[in-house]
């Protein structure tokens, strides 16, 4: 028998991003999404309101980063999330956390998460069902520690994924299965 919750966000697992920006007197902005996909191969799609610095940030430099959170950092990716750049703007530095400067966008690349996108921003998309903020993907990078034979793994990653229905963070790592090849067994 199913019963009825009263939640409307029920999807899981969200990706933890972390976003990163420079303000406009070049000190790094991070702030916790976890309301973001890929919206195309190479394009990112993050629901963020306009009142967010970070957004202001995006819009004025035309570039952001967005790294996956990890487990490691769960306490720095939480505080990113709950403390608001446009009250604080040395969250970094009270993080702990270091950044440096992206490869392809004016950007920083926050050092700690393991893996990161760097992107262009596109557009702003506003109104009843807007997304928010678009970004072309032009550079990914990954730490050497999660790094096996030249490609990503994942469970080295440590990921963590939001739990919108406990507001709980889970560790994601380990691998059930191969995408396009397991569900042809059942293809006639």
């Amino acid at each position: 028998m199913r019963k009825k919750i009263n939640i409307t966000e029920g999807i899981f697992p969200m990706p933890v991003l972390m976003v990163a920006t420079y303000n406009e007197d070049g000190s790094v902005n991070v702030m916790n999404a976890a309301w973001g996909t890929m919206q195309e191969r190479n394009m990112v799609a993050l629901n963020l309101t306009e009142t967010h610095k970070t957004v202001k940030n995006i819009k004025a430099r035309g570039a952001f980063t967005v790294s996956i959170a990890d487990v490691a950092h769960v306490a720095e990716a939480d505080y990113f999330g709950v403390e608001t750049g446009n009250r604080v703007p040395d969250k970094l530095a009270r993080s702990g956390l270091t950044a440096s400067k992206a490869e392809a966008v004016d950007a920083p690349v926050i050092n700690k998460f393991p893996l990161c996108l760097e992107c262009e921003f596109v557009e702003y998309q506003s109104g009843e069902y807007g997304c928010g903020v678009i970004g072309k993907v032009v550079n990914v990078t990954a730490d050497e520690r999660v790094m096996v034979d030249g490609k990503i793994d994942m469970s080295l990653v440590n990921a963590i994924a939001f739990d919108p229905y406990t507001h709980g963070y889970y560790r994601v790592t380990e691998r059930v299965g191969e995408a396009f090849q397991d569900g042809l067994k059942l293809k006639k």
